[in-house]
């Protein structure tokens, strides 16, 4: 099948909504599992989805619970939901 490369682009970025959506899930878990916060993993996933979730944080209420991941995957998928309309 040929992709025109408008449609490539757009497959690539929904590609890579999907792969930060799954960085995001994984530095969730880690941070429920693993009491180092200085590990060498868990340091790279919070210096990749940081950028994300930081303004989202600024933006909610403090409280004792951080939805941010959560208001971040609705957000991931909205847009990846507005990319695919395209194709």
């Amino acid at each position: 099948m040929y992709y025109s490369p408008i449609q490539v682009i757009i497959i690539f970025a929904m590609r890579l909504i999907q792969v930060y959506s799954y960085l995001i899930l994984i530095r969730v878990i880690m941070s429920w599992v693993i009491s180092d916060p200085y590990n060498k993993i868990y340091y790279f996933l919070v210096s990749i989805t940081e950028p994300l979730l930081a303004p989202i944080r600024k933006l909610l209420p403090a409280m004792g619970l951080d939805l941010s991941p959560i208001i971040a995957f609705f957000l991931l998928n909205l847009v990846s939901n507005i990319l695919s309309g395209f194709l």
